[in-house]
């Protein structure tokens, strides 16, 4: 079946997206979605009470699922003129505006998603969540700027960078984890692993959105890439590390529960003071 969504939805800059990059992005699309549906069954296989680290996957694939299906429809982007190659010409790039919504839901979600697992104290989370916020703002702004300005821009996202990867490769791993610190080694293994994605992201906006070297179907592709290993990817490998942990381990369990038979394993009133799953 042909892609006809640049027909239907004609691009709204000179440089645009092609109907091949197009395509890619509902395959993106596609994963996000079926990866969705597939944390959403797994999510109804937990008790009640221990489903705060599943749920949280589901927002974020939810958000992916529906970026990518603007984008991949051709809309959520604006014209902005371009700084670098083909600027005499005055001519416009398309700005993807959807993505930097996608980030603002989902980066400070997957620094969630880990952090909980750690002995870090509440304004420590959310002071590394303000951070991805300020990183996925700085991004979105720079790439509004049609001027050389923009790379300042660039540089307040380096620096909450910084301190997100301080978090997650110094300060995380040195806190005192639940149960005896069993899951030091897990946490150590998933935040490397976010930390490294990070780098990548940076990397592609300077190439794309920053300096106008890469055209925008290439960035769609490398965003994309980025963004799957990332999110579906990244999201089931720390699901799956999870699977044989005991949430009132990590003071997780909820004390609300609406049948009396989805309490889960571990469960004592001593968990109620702990945070709602």
């Amino acid at each position: 079946m042909a892609n006809h969504a640049l027909d239907l939805n004609p691009p709204n800059a000179d440089l645009h997206i092609s109907t091949n990059g197009s395509d890619w992005l509902w395959a993106a699309f596609s994963v996000f979605a079926f990866s969705l549906i597939v944390m959403i069954v797994l999510d109804f296989l937990r008790p009640r009470g221990t489903r705060l680290f599943h749920q949280i996957a589901i927002i974020i694939l939810t958000t992916g699922s529906f970026a990518y299906f603007s984008m991949a429809s051709d809309l959520g982007a604006t014209p902005v003129p371009v700084e670098f190659r083909a600027h005499s010409n005055g001519a416009t790039r398309q700005i993807w505006y959807v993505r930097y919504i996608q980030w603002f839901i989902t980066f400070p979600l997957l620094l969630l998603e880990v952090l909980l697992t750690t002995g870090l104290s509440l304004s420590d989370i959310l002071t590394t969540l303000f951070m991805a916020v300020t990183l996925v703002i700085s991004g979105l702004v720079g790439a509004l700027v049609p001027s050389t300005y923009k790379w300042g821009f660039f540089v307040f996202g380096a620096v909450a960078l910084f301190y997100i990867w301080y978090v997650l490769l110094w300060h995380g791993s040195h806190t005192t984890f639940a149960a005896d610190n069993a899951f030091r080694t897990k946490f150590i293994l998933s935040s490397s692993y976010i930390a490294f994605m990070l780098l990548t992201y940076p990397v592609c906006w300077a190439l794309s959105e920053g300096s106008n070297v890469i055209t925008p179907t290439s960035e769609m592709i490398w965003y994309g890439i980025l963004d799957i290993i990332s999110g579906p990817i990244f999201l089931f490998f720390f699901i799956w590390q999870l699977r044989n942990v005991d949430y009132s381990n990590f003071g997780l369990s909820s004390g609300k529960f609406t049948a009396s038979n989805s309490i889960p394993k571990g469960y004592s009133k001593a968990t109620e003071a702990g945070v709602n799953a």
